[in-house]
């Protein structure tokens, strides 16, 4: 009995989920029939669809699709080419780019030098995402073939940092043309371009036939914007949705133990954390949050909402981003140490704050588990949940005290994953959403981003995150594994490790039944 209940619950959340969101029901083709149609489960809508106005994760599992970089990172996240076929480097501040002839944009434009510098000059510009490119100087074009790319420092991330998805190349006469909408019309040279958008909803992207690695095998892919990890399990259960991104919870399992799908984890770049406004009292005050980090039992939340799928943080940057130093230390549980730093901080009965969330089922979990645990000390939690783009934009402008997020370590280079959090000229959008300032950090942070020597970067990044850690900005739960669900008959799916899976390449088991 109790089994068909869960059946007849499951079926129901499915129309639900799929009728009421969409109209008609989405299928791939039927026995006998060719599938065309490639159906992704998102775990949440792209805020925008420019690369250079947004660095979410979401919208770059979008973008990645639509858009090449001058350079990619293969597997092993070692820098190959893209539409860059070639470069040197012949002193510590200039790199000179060899670009592939005859790449088209989606418009038929083809792709030169002229929109290389184009893109990078419109980073360069970009609040959100500027700290990206470090130093960037200047760019010239030598011919339409050949950029040099300048900085004003050494900068040794300089390559890595160029593969990100939002260092991707533009076609200037595009972005012109659609002006303040091209973040809902974008045109770039990847494997597919995009055809709709139905806000909150889907994103629907064609095959580009003209891609310089020859077409993707799969014509359609639906990008489908589904907030409740269940909902994006239930969907592969009922064969509505081909691949599902971050499954949570008992999910993993249902999945796993299912003989029709498969159940990909490992290790990622990723890690959550919780962040504390340290420009607002309390958390101005570096005794709160070190009492803070003194109360939460970070065990709890790996055993409860992660399933064990992640392990105990000691840093911003997990071990397989290039500077992790394992000199950093994870906090200990000590509740009369942090009742006595809360007193000093006159705070002796505790106080009253709110946390934080957007609809991510696992940082809701997280915020009641570390709301019931800081009653320990006399602190009071309100979680407080906002949809996503309000979270960002919130967040961005300070209006939060303390809030739940993650970051992904996108070039597995150090720098990507400390200066963006850490340093004062992040504020807001750009990473630092803690508004955290120290001006020893800020110049060690300078000073490994403008070396080329890789052990000298190490050592600066070793003392970033032991004072880090110690002043507490973020307290950080975990080192996250990444998850994907999918069809058995879905195949030569890649996890990458920044978790910016790209679709070129996936195709359908031949003769497999649906």
């Amino acid at each position: 009995m109790k089994k068909k209940l869960h059946l007849l619950i499951m079926a129901v959340l499915s129309v639900l989920l799929f009728v009421s969101c969409g109209g008609e029901k989405e299928t791939n083709s039927g026995k006998g029939e060719v599938r065309d149609t490639l159906i992704v489960a998102n775990g949440a809508d792209a805020k925008s669809l420019d690369p250079h106005a947004t660095n979410d994760a979401p919208s770059s599992k979008v973008t990645v699709q639509i858009y090449d970089r001058l350079v990619d990172q293969d597997d092993n996240m070692n820098v190959v080419p893209a539409l860059a076929e070639s470069w040197e480097q012949p002193d510590g501040v200039t790199t000179i780019f060899h670009l592939r002839k005859g790449v088209k944009f989606h418009n038929g434009e083809p792709l030169t030098a002229k929109d290389v510098k184009f893109s990078l000059d419109r980073m360069k510009s970009s609040p959100q995402v500027s700290h990206i490119i470090g130093t960037l100087d200047r760019v010239e074009i030598v011919d339409d073939y050949t950029v040099k790319v300048i900085t004003k420092q050494p900068f040794g991330a300089l390559l890595s940092h160029l593969s990100h998805p939002t260092a991707a190349i533009l076609n200037e006469k595009a972005v012109k043309e659609y002006g303040d909408s091209y973040g809902q019309h974008p045109v770039g040279t990847g494997p597919y371009k995009f055809i709709s958008w139905a806000s909150g909803d889907r994103i629907v992207l064609e095959a580009n036939p003209d891609y310089f690695m020859g077409e993707t095998p799969i014509k359609n892919v639906i990008i489908r914007a589904i907030s409740e990890a269940t909902n994006r399990t239930i969907g592969l259960e009922t064969g509505e949705i081909d691949i599902a991104y971050d499954l949570e919870g008992m999910d993993k399992d249902r999945v796993r133990e299912d003989k029709n799908l498969v159940f990909l984890e490992e290790p990622s770049l990723g890690i959550d954390y919780i962040g504390f406004n340290t420009a607002k009292a309390p958390f101005n005050d570096i005794r709160v949050r070190q009492a803070i980090a003194m109360t939460i039992k970070v065990d709890d939340i790996i055993e409860t909402v992660y399933k064990g799928s992640a392990t105990r943080a000691n840093s911003l940057i997990g071990p397989k981003v290039f500077g992790h130093t394992d000199d950093a230390k994870a906090w200990e549980v000590n509740i009369e140490k942090a009742k006595q730093l809360l007193a000093e901080a006159g705070y002796p009965n505790g106080f009253k704050s709110k946390i934080w969330i957007n609809e991510n089922p696992d940082r809701r979990d997280i915020a009641i588990i570390v709301q019931d645990q800081l009653r320990a000390i006399g602190v009071d939690i309100e979680v407080e949940t906002l949809e996503w783009g309000a979270y960002l934009e919130g967040t961005s402008r300070g209006d939060h005290e303390m809030y739940i997020l993650g970051w992904v370590s996108v070039t597995g280079d150090a720098d990507y994953g400390l200066f963006p959090l850490l340093h004062s000229s992040c504020f807001g959008g750009a990473g630092n959403r803690a508004f955290y300032k120290n001006p020893k950090v800020d110049d060690l942070l300078l000073r490994a981003r403008n070396s080329n020597d890789q052990e000298e970067r190490k050592a600066l990044y070793r003392e970033v995150q032991i004072i880090a850690q110690e002043e507490v900005p973020y307290y950080i739960t975990a080192f996250k594994e990444q998850n994907v669900g999918l069809q058995k008959y879905v195949e030569n799916f890649k996890q990458r490790p920044a978790g910016h899976h790209r679709l070129y390449g996936v195709k359908f088991k031949e003769n497999a039944d649906k």
